[in-house]
């Protein structure tokens, strides 16, 4: 398939794709807002002759946060325009950066649509976090002479046969691009096996290795404790979970209550629509539970701490003694295991780690990560790390040192970016 027939098929799907946003906006109204950003029309006054970065999504977005603050500093005079798919992205977009850069939807990958925003932006980059390849919008900026990096780039090998299924639209795309910064020498070589120029990929690590953790979190975290007066109780969290994992992880914390009737579990789905739903899965489990959003104090009955407000991850791990990272009992590929690490605590996860293969491999190298299979598993593991401190230590400190030895990998993207910004 050729991106002109991919065109073709992407116009005579908009049907469907109205359909797809219409029942998405069932469960999260903010689908239904601002549809016509995603065809270009009512765009946001935009200032042109920056820096055009495109971060799919929540996860995107929380990345590329460094990267953007890191532009913001060195190149102060250039307007940088942050753009997303999704309402959660640009809930978090917004909360991390508010009127510092500019911000709408990505317009749907359709050459006219494209063309607009190309026209309307004008920027002298594009950088696409990760691996959101849309070959429409990267020929609109090769028409244009806007050089596209691909930051962070990640492709795994099951990504990689499905670009591979339709070379003949993967390999002019990949041509188009200026730069690819990939994380692994493992994805280089897929990228160059699809077609991409050996000139242009180049391995600079991932950037979330040089994940900066605000110096105040652990104290805030320890102060709340304190005010729950639960700095005795056993903490633990289960973050970024999909359908099917909170019924896993609900029956391993039933497990866990059974020995630790104190224990307690902050629950954390992946996806905001999703609240309402694992609240009723606790409630009707019979689980005392209590919703972060409420504001209200964690009581010593509570069983379930429901961490359904947005943009404190970071600080929901912090609270608790041991992570487990979702996405990861279910075939999804996982979720960020650095985040946990960088905050001490000791990580776990299920065996589906295909999105973070490298990562994942250098913490279980390090005896920083313990994988587990179903909730028997997941329940004795937990249990396991509050019983013997010395190896939950052991864990915290293996996967602080993987974090140190890996990070300059935003350094080195950095350079990359200032070599097609020119002088």
């Amino acid at each position: 398939m050729n991106r002109h027939l991919y065109t073709l098929l992407l116009h005579l799907a908009l049907p469907l794709i109205a359909l797809r946003l219409a029942l998405r906006a069932r469960k999260a109204p903010a689908y239904a807002r601002r549809i016509k950003e995603r065809f270009s029309f009512a765009l946001p006054p935009l200032k042109p002759d920056g820096i055009w970065l495109h971060a799919v999504s929540v996860g995107e977005s929380i990345a590329a946060a460094p990267l953007i603050r890191a532009l913001q500093a060195r190149y102060p005079e250039l307007p940088i325009t942050v753009t997303c798919m999704t309402p959660t992205g640009s809930e978090r977009i917004q909360a991390l950066f508010g009127d510092g850069v500019q911000h709408c939807y990505l317009p749907y990958d359709l050459p006219w649509a494209a063309a607009r925003f190309l026209n309307r932006a004008r920027p002298r980059l594009a950088v696409v976090m990760e691996t959101e390849l849309w070959p429409n919008h990267i020929h609109q900026c090769a028409r244009r002479g806007i050089p596209v990096a691909l930051a962070n780039a990640r492709l795994s090998e099951r990504s990689a046969r499905g670009y591979g299924r339709f070379k003949r639209l993967t390999t002019p795309m990949l041509a188009e691009l200026a730069l690819i910064a990939v994380q692994t020498q493992a994805e280089a070589e897929r990228f160059l096996a699809l077609g991409a120029r050996r000139d242009c990929v180049e391995v600079t690590g991932s950037i979330k290795f040089d994940l900066q953790i605000d110096a105040g979190l652990a104290q805030r975290a320890a102060e709340l404790r304190r005010a729950w007066q639960a700095e005795q109780r056993p903490v633990w969290i289960a973050a970024s979970t999909h359908a099917g994992e909170d019924e896993i992880v609900l029956a391993a914390h039933r497990q866990i209550l059974a020995s630790r009737p104190d224990a307690l579990l902050i629950l954390v789905p992946r996806h905001p629509e999703r609240f309402d739903s694992v609240h009723q899965l606790c409630l009707h489990q019979g689980l005392t539970t209590r919703r972060r959003s409420t504001g209200e104090a964690v009581a010593s009955g509570d069983q379930v701490l429901l961490g359904d407000s947005m943009g404190e991850l970071l600080f929901l791990y912090a609270l608790a003694d041991v992570a487990f990272v979702g996405g990861s009992l279910v075939a999804n590929g996982g979720h960020n295991l650095l985040e946990p690490a960088a905050l001490g605590k000791p990580v776990l996860s299920g065996p589906h780690l295909f999105n973070f293969l490298e990562i994942a491999a250098q913490l279980r190298e390090a005896g920083a990560l313990g994988e587990v299979q179903g909730a028997d598993d997941l329940a004795g593991e937990v249990a396991a790390l509050w019983r013997e401190p010395a190896r939950s230590e052991r864990m915290r400190q293996a996967g602080l040192n993987v974090l140190k030895a890996n990070q300059g990998a935003l350094e080195r993207l950095l350079a990359g970016l200032g070599r097609l910004l020119g002088p």
